[in-house]
């Protein structure tokens, strides 16, 4: 039985929706000995309906205390689950591989503010169902994972904003942003179109965009302008019957900006015109307010389901280093 190697605890600022904890916490059943990473993946393979059945109950989880101490034993957590991996071509952070399926979360530069996205941004028609992060070095302060339920914000800003909402619904967003030839590690938006595209040819840098829904326009200096969308704002869960915040609207109008970008230009309606400056950081406000944020420790790992979970980055102090992994 599951309880006999997962005990259920609680996590400060854990939240109840309609008697569900978000996310679930379980940490090791101190009865069971499952004291190697060995015996804990084999765990995970035995177990993995529950999991998934919990998973999809919560929307999130996070495994606190078990033996999990290097990033090549989180690529074989990872790998006990058996979902297949997505590639992470298109998307905007700076990351690099760290072995097997696992590579950096985002190495962008610490913000002040936590941007909700997906890290594989909503921004993009094709997406991972699940994203798994991992502690490999718990931060100094700070450094938290702030998470929120997506049908939590959609039924949130559908009261207070409906003909925003409506007009989302109808028309959807488009997103803008460009892109240097190289990566930038000084921009929060800093991957480069080679990188982006995993590739130094421009023609089949544009075969990878098309496939993505993408749209290039080549500039001067090696720089090109990328154009995502109209692509839905808001979708259907049609595993949980309800509908879900699926944007990166509040990450691109308040944080994609740099040398070449500017921020309120980065997304608009589908139509062309200009999002409301002062619904989109009540959207923030809503955000912060509805979260919870994760914080970490060493060996912990955290398993998102993209469909009904945003999550983002608060600053921290040195060091800290969380890994991830994408999943289709």
């Amino acid at each position: 039985m599951a309880a006999e190697v997962f005990d259920e605890i609680q996590l400060p600022k854990q939240r109840l929706y309609n008697g569900v904890p978000f996310p679930l916490v379980l940490s090791p059943n101190p009865k069971t000995s499952h004291n190697s990473s060995t015996t804990f993946t084999e765990a995970i393979k035995a177990h993995k309906p529950w999991l998934e059945s919990r998973l999809h109950e919560a929307g999130a989880i996070l495994f606190r205390g078990f033996p999990v101490p290097s990033a090549s034993d989180f690529n074989d957590v990872v790998e006990a689950f058996g979902f297949e991996e997505f590639p992470y071509v298109g998307g905007a952070a700076p990351r690099n591989k760290v072995v097997g399926r696992i590579f950096t979360a985002n190495e962008s530069p610490l913000i002040r503010r936590s941007l909700f996205t997906t890290k594989w941004p909503r921004c993009v028609p094709e997406f991972p169902s699940k994203l798994f992060f991992f502690c490999e070095v718990e931060p100094g302060s700070g450094g938290e994972t702030p998470i929120v339920l997506s049908h939590v914000i959609y039924e949130t800003m559908k009261e207070r904003y409906p003909e925003f909402v409506q007009k989302l619904e109808e028309h959807g967003l488009v997103y803008i942003r460009f892109l240097g030839e190289d990566d930038d590690p000084s921009s929060p938006i800093g991957r480069g179109w080679k990188s982006t595209f995993m590739t130094k040819d421009k023609s089949i840098a544009e075969e990878r965009a098309v496939k993505l829904g993408m749209k290039l326009e080549w500039m001067e200096d090696g720089v090109v302008k990328t154009v995502m969308g109209p692509i839905p704002a808001v979708k259907l869960d049609e595993r949980r019957h309800r509908k879900v915040w699926f944007n990166s609207m509040v990450a691109a109008y308040t944080g994609w900006e740099d040398k070449r970008n500017d921020p309120v230009k980065a997304v608009t309606f589908g139509d062309g015109s200009p999002l409301p400056r002062h619904i989109i950081y009540d959207c923030h406000k809503i955000l912060q307010e509805e979260c919870v944020a994760i914080p970490w420790r060493q060996a912990d790992f955290l398993l998102i389901d993209n469909w009904a979970v945003l999550h983002s980055r608060t600053s921290f102090t040195p060091p800290r280093r969380v890994l991830a992994s994408l999943c289709k």
